[in-house]
């Protein structure tokens, strides 16, 4: 099961517009050497889907500094470029100068985006050059703890309308509380719109009843009592065990109750491993992507990167260049009744 899901998760990554002019995972992959040097007196622009505030800006802010750490004489400058569901940032980085000197990332709801040919995205996954993952994204829903309802079983059997904030339509956490709704068969109204913590503030005025999200997002407000983790919508049992902050969370596949249900999980789980995705321009010199990709893991393995991650409650579980563009290639490959499923799990209603 674990290996159908990577494979459903590698088929999300790519089929931008339509069924994917992918290349061949025999394709030979552009070579180049890294040099460190290559960076002295440039500037590197890390682009950032988002506004300021949230976890992927956090994320892009910690490695860009090590990164210029690593890239002796460099500047590496955070430029946030939020808008529809990341589309905006991804486009824009899809259409940057491939000299090396643009990085961006993005979340993997436009996986989503790609494989259901959403309008406004002209990228396409699979040309981008993936430099790395910075950590998986156990997806969660978080409650308040001044909510309500003391538990998802209290939630789910409340026969009240949820109303659940998201970012916006096609964003990850939009597209993955829609198939959450379907897979658990829950009464929710989906309220798109919400940037960086805006969602959890919504919460805390009593606006809205619960956030789907990555459980790193969410590590602040759990950790300062404002919030707890109700379900554990994806994850195995090393990232909800003993050692985890999601330990003794109920698990979303405990509240299955057909096979459509558990298929729809199934993507959501495959995604999870796709957390935190760094890409340069299609055709990024290869000398320079070389470098970049090292410059990544070198800051992902800093010490102090490490220790300053820990601090910030920021989950690094760090994936590389070649690594991750294989889950992407394989991801073109979703087949047509995985695809329908999804195409009808997150039909937007009329």
């Amino acid at each position: 099961m674990r290996n159908l899901l990577l494979v459903i998760a590698a088929c999300v990554l790519m089929a931008c517009e339509g069924p994917a002019q992918s290349p061949s995972a025999d394709a030979p992959a552009p070579t180049g050497v890294a040099d460190l040097s290559l960076y002295d007196g440039r500037t590197l622009t890390y682009i950032v889907a988002t506004g300021p505030g949230g976890n992927y800006d956090a994320y892009a802010r910690l490695i860009a500094g090590y990164m210029q750490k690593h890239l002796p004489g460099s500047r590496v400058l955070v430029k946030n470029v939020p808008g529809a569901g990341h589309i905006v940032g991804a486009n824009t980085l899809y259409a940057a100068r491939p000299d090396g000197l643009t990085i961006g990332t993005f979340n993997t709801g436009l996986i989503y985006t790609q494989l259901l040919e959403r309008e406004g995205a002209s990228f396409d996954l699979a040309r981008f050059e993936w430099i790395g993952s910075a950590a998986h994204d156990v997806r969660v829903i978080v409650l308040a703890t001044a909510s309500p309802y003391k538990s998802f079983a209290e939630l789910k059997n409340s026969g009240d309308l949820i109303r659940v904030a998201a970012a916006g339509v096609g964003s990850a956490a939009y597209n993955d509380t829609r198939i959450v709704a379907e897979a658990l068969h829950l009464n929710l109204e989906i309220i798109p719109g919400f940037e960086g913590n805006e969602g959890e503030l919504s919460m805390l005025r009593g606006e809205v009843n619960a956030l789907l999200g990555a459980a790193g997002a969410f590590a602040n407000f759990v950790n300062n009592g404002s919030g707890f983790y109700a379900l554990a919508v994806s994850g195995e049992a090393s990232s909800t065990g003993e050692d985890s902050d999601l330990a003794g969370v109920p698990l979303a596949r405990d509240f299955v109750t057909d096979e459509r249900g558990g298929q729809l999980l199934g993507l959501i789980e495959a995604l999870s491993d796709l957390g935190r995705l760094t890409a340069a321009p299609p055709e990024t010199d290869p000398n320079m992507l070389a470098t970049l990709r090292e410059a990544y893991r070198l800051a992902l393995t800093d010490p102090d990167l490490l220790r300053d991650a820990q601090n910030t409650l920021l989950p690094i579980q760090p994936a590389y260049g070649d690594d991750v563009k294989a889950l992407v290639i394989q991801a073109l490959d979703l087949n047509p009744e995985s695809l329908e499923l999804l195409r009808e799990a997150t039909a937007v209603p009329n």
